[in-house]
């Protein structure tokens, strides 16, 4: 408003009071006098883990008050409550209500499996669950098991592993299991699973030669030659002629990293694997694939139960 200070020049004065009185229709709605009642909370909560979406649960508000005006919140409120309350929980507190989502999921369905390991502090230390539609499936596509970690890591840093599993006769032992360049994976398997023929994804290993060897001279003829080799070896005893050349060729017989995967060729080069059923896959794309999957439902600030739900 304007208001005049000295007698001559008016000047502006801003006033943050109202200046009217409130129209009584439209007061309730301001953000101090709208509330969420206990009530309405908990079915907010209840909904939210069945995975009604917030507009649904408003609406089923409205229908049930007879209308937007019989309510003291509005759409908003619900959104809000729900970033705020039921999604930024504490991780102790997700753990807690992970390990009671994933029992309640077993009284519902005893074939559901899950183990849940915990820290001192009770957060999540690791956990696996597999539903009874992935173990009757198990049964058919379990010749060859895909294994990923490349997903994107959560909130809380826990790595999400994804097993995919190929069909070829059906088997309740895998006879194939493909992963990353994993040492603790490679490591878990020969403890495991002593018998399984354990692959490691070649995409994954080939696309590193860039960065392992562009300190030499001539590195893009140096992977022209090791990518010839490692596909068009027609024997293990070519491959190992061929290895050998390649490395007197081009200096790299002292080159750690070429070294190890040497004596590895045994679980990533393709003349050594061929032979054994791998339902056409030499990488583990058949696991990333998933991701898609996952990222139409979920993002890394998701929480546990969102994710397995």
């Amino acid at each position: 408003m304007l208001k005049n200070f000295t007698g001559t020049t008016p000047r502006l004065q801003v006033v943050l009071d109202h200046s009217h009185p409130c129209c009584p229709s439209k007061a309730e709605m301001l953000k101090q006098h709208r509330e969420l009642s206990m009530s309405i909370r908990r079915t907010i909560e209840n909904n939210k883990e069945a995975g009604i979406r917030p507009s649904k649960t408003y609406q089923s508000f409205v229908a049930a008050a007879g209308g937007h005006r019989e309510l003291n919140f509005i759409e908003k409120d619900v959104r809000n409550y729900i970033s705020r309350e039921v999604q930024n929980v504490s991780e102790q507190e997700n753990a807690k209500e992970f390990g009671k989502y994933l029992l309640r999921m077993k009284e519902k369905n005893q074939n559901f499996f899950f183990e849940l390991e915990l820290e001192e502090d009770q957060s999540i230390k690791l956990t696996f669950w597999a539903d009874a539609r992935s173990r009757s499936a198990f049964e058919y596509f379990g010749d060859v098991i895909s294994f990923d970690t490349t997903y994107n890591t959560n909130r809380y840093n826990l790595v999400c592993g994804s097993f995919v599993g190929v069909n070829h006769h059906g088997r309740n032992t895998p006879k194939g299991f493909l992963t990353d360049q994993c040492a603790s994976m490679k490591k878990a398997l020969e403890a495991c699973m002593p018998t399984i023929i354990h692959r490691w994804c070649i995409w994954h290993i080939m696309k590193k030669i860039p960065s392992k060897l562009n300190g030499y001279k001539g590195h893009a003829d140096i992977e022209r030659e090791m990518s010839q080799i490692v596909f068009n070896s027609h024997s293990k005893d070519s491959f190992d002629r061929n290895w050998n050349d390649f490395l007197l060729n081009f200096g790299l017989l002292d080159n750690k990293w070429l070294s190890d995967l040497y004596e590895d060729r045994h679980i990533w080069v393709p003349i050594y694997l061929d032979h054994h059923f791998w339902a056409g896959m030499r990488s583990t794309q058949r696991s990333e694939s998933m991701h898609s999957v996952f990222n139409k439902f979920i993002t890394r600030n998701s929480s546990l139960i969102q994710f397995v739900k």
